[in-house]
């Protein structure tokens, strides 16, 4: 292309060579900060580093992303969120997601940043006598917020899982009621501790009457079944469990847990919840 030719794409901020206003960096007068501004629900594609296979698996979540806006300033600006996360998006660890949140303070010009990320996480998992394969999925969330001075990130799960109901085992002639439920765990770690995702689900896991699974044959399912009977549990004693397991790790500073199991002689649900900063002594 000749020297002289005008196809030159222009400088950022300039239309044709002649500068754009900056609308977001401009002054506000009305002196309100804002504690978190930026861009909600983006669905975006993610790959994790997958510890049981030493690969990655890849899978959709939604983000958020936000920053703090100091008062004297208009606005934030968006497409720089999207500039932080197209640069990190091929393989994300949990112990990479507080890099991407400094990134984003940095990009921003920010004094504080928040980054979230929901998203489906699969399983592998074996039936456990007739070891046919599925994919187990579970809810994973992702939690951090930096500042110049501080940092904090959070990792949740949402596992489903099977209880039995003490009582109605206890008063029953034969059998037992049983239900699915969902135990949540989110959890900060010590300083220099991390975990896997696999690693805090087989935690989970183990607070329930029996797991669940993707695939059952019929030796399965008998199972699955004999081991609940064998293991009840109140909604009560599986925060519990989980409680202590919980305490007992070294890499947990602080927990907050909760299961609701989905009653299936009743019309409502089960529920408890815990919360446990242990970094407090």
């Amino acid at each position: 292309m000749a020297p002289h030719d005008s196809a030159v794409a222009p400088a950022s901020g300039e239309t044709h060579g002649v500068p754009m206003p900056d609308v977001q960096a401009s002054r506000d007068h009305r002196r309100v900060a804002i504690d978190k501004v930026g861009v909600k629900d983006i669905t975006y594609p993610i790959s994790l580093n997958c510890p049981a296979t030493g690969g990655v698996q890849h899978t959709v979540a939604q983000v958020n992303m936000y920053v703090g806006l100091p008062h004297y300033q208009k606005g934030t600006h968006m497409s720089r969120f999207l500039e932080v996360l197209n640069r990190h998006h091929e393989t994300v660890r949990s112990d990479q997601i507080m890099q991407i949140c400094r990134d984003m303070k940095d990009r921003l010009e920010a004094e504080e940043a928040h980054l979230e990320l929901h998203f489906p996480y699969f399983i592998h998992k074996q039936a456990p006598v007739t070891n046919s394969h599925g994919m187990l999925d579970i809810k994973v969330t992702f939690e951090a917020a930096c500042s110049a001075t501080t940092q904090d990130f959070v990792m949740g799960i949402r596992v489903p899982a099977t209880s039995l109901c003490p009582c109605s085992k206890e008063i029953s002639a034969y059998g037992a009621h049983n239900q699915r439920c969902e135990i949540e765990a989110r959890v900060r770690f010590m300083p220099g501790k991390m975990m896997w995702i696999e690693q805090l689900f087989e935690i989970v896991e183990r607070s329930a009457s029996a797991p669940v699974f993707a695939v059952l044959k019929r030796p399965d399912e008998k199972w699955v079944t004999e081991v609940a009977y064998d293991n009840p549990k109140f909604v009560e004693d599986i925060v519990r469990d989980l409680a202590l397991q919980l305490e007992a790790d070294d890499r947990v500073g602080w927990y907050q847990i909760n299961s609701e199991n989905y009653e299936s002689i009743h019309n409502h649900n089960a529920y408890a919840f815990i919360e446990k900063d242990k970094r407090q002594g």
